[in-house]
């Protein structure tokens, strides 16, 4: 988000690597309904609801249920809003090779999007207005740095 590397944001992208193979959406074009969900928040919605298998592309539904879901578990831990929450790499080794490993509790993502207008800032609208002033803005969503040899 502000061009800084880190190793929890390896974690993160390794969090969205995840539920993207599991759902087979990219989370770069994934956009459920007029709502405009992105993945993350898909899964997180789901996930809080009980029904994650929504998440899971039908192709996969045949196999083994619990290591998908675990599976998931861990993918929302890697992509929790506060970097601190998110384990390490080598945590995430052992999480996924290890069924004995007991798992925290995720909390919401980073970039979660709020689909229902007004519940954290009731001065902006889901179409991106302010009721205050009525300015429209946008966000950017990327940046991109050619680099040149010296």
């Amino acid at each position: 988000m502000h061009g800084q590397l880190s190793v929890k944001l390896d974690v993160f992208s390794f969090g969205v690597l995840v539920l993207e193979i599991i759902s087979s959406h990219k989370n770069t074009s994934f956009c459920n309904g007029e709502e405009g969900e992105n993945l993350l928040t898909y899964a997180w919605r789901n996930w809080k609801e009980g029904k994650a298998l929504n998440i899971i592309d039908p192709i996969l539904r045949g196999r083994s249920s619990s290591e998908i879901m675990r599976s998931i578990h861990i993918g929302l831990l890697c992509v929790q809003k506060n970097k601190a929450d998110r384990p390490t790499m080598t945590s995430v080794v052992l999480m996924l090779t290890s069924g004995s490993v007991s798992l925290s509790v995720p909390s919401k993502p980073a970039f979660y999007l709020n689909t229902t207008v007004g519940q954290d800032d009731p001065s902006i609208t889901s179409r991106g207005r302010s009721k205050i002033n009525n300015v429209q803005f946008t966000v950017n969503e990327a940046s991109i740095t050619e680099l040149e040899p010296r």
